[in-house]
């Protein structure tokens, strides 16, 4: 007894010398004032925009040593990192994908930084042969492998590849028969694909920019190119460009008889118009199907003349339409009709449709034929996520990828004609999931809308108000937020944590109507739903305001931010990563511009207005304690520029009353990405590194 009294005390010690070793380096303020409609703005922190500059690199080298000097105190730090890695190392596998006559999948043995691709030559069942592995190409694994496209008669891979996490990307081209590089070299190239025909490629760039403002000026005037194998990049064609409008994003991609270009214009984060330039005729005209960028159109695949077309044009949950290029403004037929589960996507495959949907935030497999006539489900092994498809019109295999909170990527094979699936690949890892539980409940919003929660913890937990909480959302641009496997979260999971996933509105859980809710100037329900989620859980036993930490990425990063600002008393912990925060300035930066259909903008009065009510950076208040907070960024985050997180956090340490911390953590030479199946452009070394340091302040902060 006496030496657990000893062990308490001594714990308690420590507590209070990490929080009064607190000593934020001192931020340097300037008078810099905007006038919006007569409202007065100051921005004292605008300098930390210029994130090139020496004097904001030292800024961030102060406030990482700080941070680090910190983290370094918590005990367990070192045993959480040691958890961490191993869990992480298990062997990875994507799901196969066929090419001409090759199957490729990508491949980890469980720490490598990068997954490999591998070519697989005699069929899906072949040993892999390591094809490109991107770990070549960096010492530290900075260097990602993005999209890869293999040309018709399969004798080429053209592939994108990114340094330190940036969307810049450059494409280069490997034989597939020999494994050798050609010369080929595209530069300059952001926000496209790689759409083959004949002896080259379709893709999308910017000018060359300005090295002062290759992380931070704003993205405009994107144009359309076509590269032919073995020339120069200074001879690619320019096949469509738009000198009217700047703001406006086009992406390029084939059918897979490469008879139709299609392009796909964008000018904000959903919506799109469509025009289709027939390459079997020589100097054709572009065809326009859809002139508007009211609704979102992605053509899946062509029945001759006849474009088969997802959308949600009428539809708010998305249906597949046929529409004939020759008579584009005939009225579409209806393929795959709207129902109650939103249609996510449809994959041509062999004689068939195969549709991912999505119920209460968890996926369905269904089959249909061609002509739209539903054929069967297919079985799913658990309530979850299908994160990866493959199918091909070639053969009757179709190989997906399953995840839940508790079990991670597991390999189907599904044989559209026999019906019979079987394990393709099972991974092995040093868990005991069958402790674990995961439910969904719904819960009421503030204005009574019923919102899905999934809820991951130890079996038999006491619901005594005691448990640690970290409470995950994101709430944007249309993405619904599905059960997925972090390793991350199994370290929480294991020392008697409760993960809680809010699908709060905003995202794309029951469609277009759902996203709508929380745009603009309906943008308080996200916040809201997620502010309600936590009360939720406090109401039901499950935690309190002292035990709950709230996560969330880029937008989720702004969610956070908001709702710690609004609510203080409601959570202990607040972890914003990559977050934009400003929200009168984001559409300076990059790509910011294309994210007004969602935020609106600071250039109108009523949205002005608006923002300035929840923008994290300004509705930070003096005396008030908020949640012991870290702020994760990388450097390169080319996306959400990393001037959000350093602002905020200027302003918290200045503002901050009481006793909990407030830190950034920037990691160096690293992007906006976050992990995905594939892994993520950020090394293993490096998310490890940041995971330990996010969850063991998370821990802490919680007591556990």
């Amino acid at each position: 007894m006496m030496m657990r009294n000893y062990l308490l005390l001594s714990c308690s010690l420590l507590i209070t010398g990490l929080i009064n070793a607190q000593n934020y380096p001192q931020t340097k303020k300037e008078q810099v004032t905007d006038v919006y409609f007569g409202t007065q703005v100051s921005d004292p922190y605008r300098w930390l925009e210029d994130d090139r500059s020496a004097e904001t690199k030292e800024w961030v080298k102060r406030q990482n040593k700080t941070t680090e000097e910190y983290l370094s105190k918590i005990p367990y730090r070192d045993s959480v990192k040691a958890r961490m890695k191993e869990l992480w190392n298990y062997p990875k596998m994507s799901v196969p994908f066929r090419t001409k006559d090759n199957y490729f999948v990508y491949t980890n043995d469980g720490l490598q930084n990068q997954f490999v691709l591998n070519i697989l030559r005699t069929g899906p069942s072949s040993k892999p042969e390591p094809f490109l592995d991107p770990n070549s190409l960096s010492e530290d694994g900075t260097v990602n492998i993005g999209g890869v496209s293999v040309s018709k008669d399969g004798r080429y891979m053209a592939f994108s590849t990114s340094k330190a996490g940036s969307d810049w990307n450059e494409i280069r081209v490997k034989n597939v028969v020999n494994g050798n590089l050609s010369g080929d070299l595209v530069k300059w190239v952001k926000f496209s694909g790689i759409a083959w025909h004949k002896d080259g490629f379709f893709y999308s760039r910017y000018d060359e920019p300005d090295s002062a403002q290759l992380l931070k000026g704003k993205n405009e005037f994107h144009k359309v190119y076509y590269h032919t194998l073995g020339n120069p990049q200074k001879y690619d064609v320019l096949v469509y460009h738009d000198k009217e409008n700047p703001l406006r994003n086009f992406y390029a991609g084939t059918t897979e008889d490469e008879r139709f270009l299609i392009l796909a214009g964008s000018q904000g984060t959903s919506g799109n118009n469509l025009m289709v330039k027939d390459l079997s005729l020589e100097n054709s005209d572009w065809i326009t199907i859809v002139d508007h960028f009211n609704s979102d159109y992605d053509v899946i695949d062509n029945d001759s003349t006849r474009l088969l077309i997802l959308t949600n044009n009428g539809a708010p949950r998305y249906q597949l339409i046929s529409v004939d290029v020759r008579n584009p403004n005939e009225t579409p037929k209806v393929i795959i009709p709207e129902s109650e589960d939103v249609l996510q996507y449809v994959y041509p495959a062999h004689n068939f449709l195969v549709a991912k949907c999505m119920k209460d935030a968890r996926t369905v497999l269904k089959i249909f034929t061609r002509s739209g006539k539903f054929v069967t489900n297919i079985p799913l092994a658990t309530i979850g996520t299908v994160d990866q498809l493959s199918a091909s019109k070639k053969d009757e295999l179709l190989f997906y990828s399953l995840t839940s909170f508790t079990s991670p990527s597991t390999i189907y094979q599904y044989n559209l004609r026999t019906k019979v699936q079987t394990e393709y690949f099972a991974p092995k890892i040093n868990f005991d999931f069958s402790a674990y539980d995961t439910k969904q409940v719904f819960y009421p919003g503030k204005d009574g809308t019923k919102i899905p929660m999934f809820i991951v913890h130890k079996k038999g937990i006491q619901l005594d108000g005691s448990n640690p909480v970290l409470l995950y959302g994101y709430g944007g641009f249309n993405l619904p937020q599905t059960p997925s496997f972090k390793i991350e979260r199994l370290v929480f999971l294991e020392r008697g944590g409760i993960f809680a996933l809010a699908n709060i509105r905003g995202g794309g859980e029951y469609g277009e109507e759902w996203h709508k809710a929380g745009t603009k100037l309906r943008k308080q329900n996200v916040f809201d739903d997620f502010i309600a989620a936590a009360e939720y859980l406090i109401s039901e036993k499950y935690t309190s305001p002292e035990k709950i930490g709230i996560q969330g990425r880029s937008n989720g990063g702004l969610l956070v931010g908001a709702v710690m600002t609004q609510r203080p008393d409601l959570f202990k912990v607040a972890l914003p990563a990559v977050g934009v925060l400003d929200m009168l300035r984001y559409h300076k930066f990059t790509i910011g511009w294309a994210w007004k259909g969602d935020y609106g903008s600071s250039e109108n009065e009523d949205e002005f207005r608006y923002l300035l009510g929840y923008s994290p950076l300004h509705t930070l208040k003096p005396g008030v304690q908020y949640p012991a907070t870290l702020v994760t960024t990388g450097d390169h985050d080319d996306r959400v520029v990393p001037a959000h997180s350093f602002k905020f956090i200027a302003q918290l340490q200045e503002v901050q009353s009481g006793n909990n911390p407030v830190l950034i953590r920037v990691d160096i030479d690293a992007g906006h990405a976050s992990s995905t199946a594939l892994g993520s452009s950020k090394p293993v070394a490096k998310q490890i590194d940041e995971h330990t340091d996010v969850f063991s302040f998370l821990m802490y902060y919680l007591g556990m």
